[in-house]
């Protein structure tokens, strides 16, 4: 099966906008990623719906995320289903003053798209650490490929 470029393109989009909503602290715009009944699957977190993914990135953006920048890059865009398709991606979050993504901050992630009235939206999103700080045994990012 294979992807129209046009939708590879619009999928690989999800990406950028994330990172736009990020850069402006915009809370809606990513929930607005999300599909109504979308999920959002972080380290501690599970919000599911389209209105805790809203309350977590508000919450997010006032606290933990605020003044940070997010990177991400598309790995492979792999279709499912004539509308159904899985990004996977890396990237991370920039600190304040960051120029890279550390190795702590380092992720990789897989967005569940799917298309719902035209438009390529997220009916889930799951990121994890890219590194396994624990399995080195010295503190050090073991590198994964």
């Amino acid at each position: 099966m294979t992807t129209a470029s046009s939708d590879q393109a619009a999928i690989a989009a999800l990406t950028q906008r994330m990172v736009t909503g990020w850069a402006y602290g915009e809370a809606e715009t990513i929930a607005n990623l999300f599909v109504e009944d979308g999920t959002l699957i972080l380290p501690g977190v599970f919000a599911n719906g389209r209105d805790e993914i809203l309350d977590y990135f508000q919450k997010a953006f006032s606290g933990k995320y605020k003044d940070t920048q997010v990177t991400g890059k598309p790995i492979s865009i792999r279709p499912l289903a004539a509308d159904v398709a899985i990004l996977l991606s890396h990237g991370g979050v920039l600190e304040t003053g960051e120029t890279e993504v550390s190795e702590t901050g380092a992720i990789r992630a897989s967005w569940l798209c799917v298309r719902r009235d035209s438009e390529w939206k997220l009916a889930a999103y799951q990121n994890s650490p890219r590194y396994d700080v624990a399995a080195s045994g010295s503190g050090a990012a073991e590198r994964v490929a």
